[in-house]
């Protein structure tokens, strides 16, 4: 059920990664809680101004989502998952445009929301000008100025008064709304307008009711739609969901892992999300299969830490439906807990040493974890004594495989390194470490352990040689050869990972060599078949120029008393000029053996369409198939004997396909004169330009064997019929 729930989840984020990048991403904006208006509404209880923008937005961006899907070039077939969620969006055009209306802002209704309002807001307008209009007439009057301490109109209590200085507070008739913080000047409403301040606040009073009025009925549009509204609200959330999934994803340029029922974790050079893509270093990792407990050592800072966060944060974000950062088919299992030791949580308040802070942690996960939970710990085993530590070490990460659950821990205990080596279901892993520059590589190399190299690294860092020699002289012989082992190892490991690498990196540069060359072969291949194409229309033109300058001399010498041996003679030469061409084309085009409509000599028979490769289009068949495995075929006027070799099933014809008119510029060169019109129009022209035009239809009129050809012509002088109608009658009367 999980698997099925997350590949739900993968599809839907595949979807949107791939609309994304045809579409954009869809903008999404924030939507307020619509749980109090909604009970609201159902108890009619009118909606303040802003909640019913707030309820209009959501139809609004419902809206802007569904245009968003519509887009003329998007195919919902491609997306059928986000097609359903879209399809689902309710909008309602109305109720939007009415809140548009009616409503500015949360604080301002519009004067168009209703007629009564526009009038009331008319009339207010007007009276608060009277009122300004008498008070500025007392201000300025000679007979008030002088009581007056400034020359304003202020409200107080919404009501109009003017500033008089205190002493003068009796000598205008009116009521004292404030007075100053000195005491000095008093805001009094003078009788003269205090009719108009009343009838002023009472159009105020109607104002509020009418508002109230408008919300009311505003709040009414929504009443029937509150399921829908809360619907809209759900898809919106999912969908915003999907797409910001999708466009972390692409963020990332992170992969879709797959998801597999085996318990397993198989990470191909995974990056942590939060290290700078350019800095990280990818690591490669395979935990479940043949072992499930993974143990890396090495130095302090070394990476050891960053691998066990990389490899937690990527199974969660996995089984969240999240894209990680690792190549393709990577895979992981979906665990029902993660659990993690990481850190130092030592307490001086709390009284907890950094040994009792892992180990409260440890017993929850001794508690919690089951089969099919992932157990990551930092260090497992310190901060107390290192015998006793490494054995508890030990003990722990038995039980734990022992249980069946994935496990993987850092250590630098060398007893926790030789178990490993020798414990089946147990894997070392170290992460590589550049002692010349005394600074981690980040690599992770699986099935060696690593070592501290606190001795190399001290005296790297200066510590007294003397001081080293006599901690190293402190290890027994049995430690020194176990560590000499280790280095062997990795030194060995290191230089093979290394080997691997550049083998990886050279196969690489064989495979590109070999697609290059494949890609010139190619290019060779199609440049040769554009020269023998180039080379055949080149040829084409050749004959056809031969043909109008043929064709031409006879013109010329038409005048010659023997014209029908010389009309003879053209026609001779025009049949031998048709058939070249086709022979010299039959011999250099490679006949499609290959095809799968090619035409055996069995099937081939008289009145039979084919296609013939050779000319590029479709023909007829006029004779049986010859000892030397030809037929003759016809192309519209055009007879010629092909070789069987360059017939194939017809083909079907579109006269508006562009594509037939590029793939047959050679038989269209060839064959124009057979395919003209029996009449030309040259209506308009010179008669110099239509001597040349007209010359020349008849010619390949002429040519195409057509009996009757039309000429339309202006009056003019009459030159173009008197040449034509001669030529005509001497042509007839031949």
């Amino acid at each position: 059920m999980k698997k099925q729930k997350l590949n739900s989840c993968y599809k839907k984020r595949g979807e949107a990664v791939n609309l994304s990048y045809r579409n954009t991403t869809p903008s999404f904006f924030e939507i307020a809680d619509i749980t109090i208006a909604l009970k609201k509404i159902e108890s009619h209880h009118p909606l303040s101004a802003k909640s019913l923008l707030n309820l209009a937005h959501i139809f609004q961006l419902s809206q802007e989502l569904k245009d968003y899907f519509k887009k003329d070039f998007l195919d919902n077939s491609d997306y059928p998952i986000l097609a359903n969620l879209f399809s689902k969006l309710y909008t309602n055009k109305s109720i939007t445009d009415r809140i548009s209306k009616c409503i500015l802002d949360e604080d301002t209704i519009d004067d168009r929301a209703s007629k009564t309002l526009q009038s009331l807001r008319k009339k207010q307008k007007k009276l608060e000008q009277d009122i300004r209009a008498k008070l500025n007439d007392m201000l300025h009057s000679s007979t008030y100025s002088k009581y007056i301490q400034e020359n304003i109109v202020t409200l107080r209590n919404d009501r109009f008064v003017i500033p008089i200085k205190e002493e003068y507070r009796s000598q205008i008739k009116g009521f004292i709304h404030d007075i100053s913080n000195a005491g000095s000047t008093v805001f009094i409403e003078p009788i003269s307008v205090f009719e108009m301040n009343n009838e002023l606040n009472g159009l105020k009073k109607e104002e509020t009711l009418e508002i109230e009025k408008i919300l009311q009925e505003l709040t009414e549009l929504f009443s029937p739609y509150r399921e829908e509204l809360e619907l809209d609200v759900t898809l919106i959330a999912q969908l915003d969901f999907i797409f910001a999934k999708a466009k972390f994803s692409n963020s990332l340029k992170a992969t879709t892992p797959i998801i597999t029922t085996k318990k397993e974790i198989h990470f191909k050079n995974a990056r942590h999300p939060f290290i700078d893509k350019e800095k990280v270093v990818p690591i490669s990792i395979d935990l479940g299969n043949d072992f499930s407990v993974l143990l890396i050592t090495g130095p302090n800072t070394g990476g050891k830490t960053v691998t066990l966060k990389t490899v937690g944060l990527l199974t969660c974000m996995a089984c969240c439906g999240l894209n990680i950062p690792c190549d393709e088919n990577s895979s992981v299992y979906v665990f029902d807990q993660i659990f993690a030791d990481i850190g130092d949580d030592q307490s001086i308040l709390d009284s907890l040493s950094t040994f009792s802070s892992h180990m409260l942690n440890i017993v929850e996960i001794t508690k919690q974890a089951t089969e099919n939970s992932l157990i990551l710990v930092d260090e497992l085993g310190s901060g107390t004594d290192p015998l006793e530590g490494a054995n508890l070490a030990i003990s722990l990460l038995d039980y734990f495989k022992e249980m069946g659950s994935l496990t993987i821990a850092t250590t630098h205990y060398q007893e926790l390194k030789q178990y490993a080596l020798v414990t089946d279901g147990f894997e070392n892993a170290s992460v590589e470490f550049n002692l010349s520059t005394l600074s981690p590589t980040y690599k992770l190399l699986v099935g060696i352990p690593g070592k501290s190299n606190a001795f190399a690294i001290s005296r790297k860092l200066g510590l007294d040689e003397a001081i080293v020699a006599k901690a190293q002289s402190f290890m027994t012989s049995n430690q020194i050869d176990i560590e000499n082992l280790l280095k062997n190892i990795y030194d060995n490991k290191s230089s093979l990972e290394k080997e691997k690498l550049q083998i990886s990196q050279e196969l690489e540069r064989i495979s590109n060599l070999r697609k290059s060359l494949e890609k010139e072969n190619k290019e060779l291949k199609q440049q040769e078949q554009d020269i023998i194409q180039h080379a055949k229309i080149e040829a084409r033109n050749i004959l056809i120029q031969a043909k109008e300058d043929a064709n031409h001399m006879i013109k010329e010498m038409s005048s010659s008393t023997n014209r029908k041996d010389l009309e003879n003679a053209r026609n001779t030469l025009n049949v031998k000029i048709k058939e070249i061409p086709l022979t010299a084309m039959t011999n250099t085009i490679h006949p499609l053996t290959n095809s799968k409509n090619a035409l055996e000599a069995k099937d081939i028979k008289p009145n039979m369409e084919v296609f013939i490769t050779s000319f590029g289009q479709n023909g007829i068949v006029l004779s049986h198939v010859s000892k030397s495995n030809e037929v003759q075929v016809q192309v519209g006027n055009l007879k010629m004997n092909v070789s069987v070799a360059f017939l194939t099933l017809p083909h079907k014809t579109n006269k508006n396909t562009s594509s037939s008119a590029v793939n047959n510029t050679s038989v269209s060169s060839i064959s124009k004169t057979r395919m003209i019109k029996s009449e030309i129009n040259v209506i308009g022209l010179h008669v110099e330009e239509s001597i040349f035009v007209i010359d020349k239809f008849l010619d390949d009129a002429s040519l195409s064997k057509l009996q009757t050809v039309r000429i339309v012509h202006g009056k003019g002088t009459g030159k173009l019929r008197n040449r034509y109608s001669s030529i005509f009658k001497r042509k007839s009367s031949c």
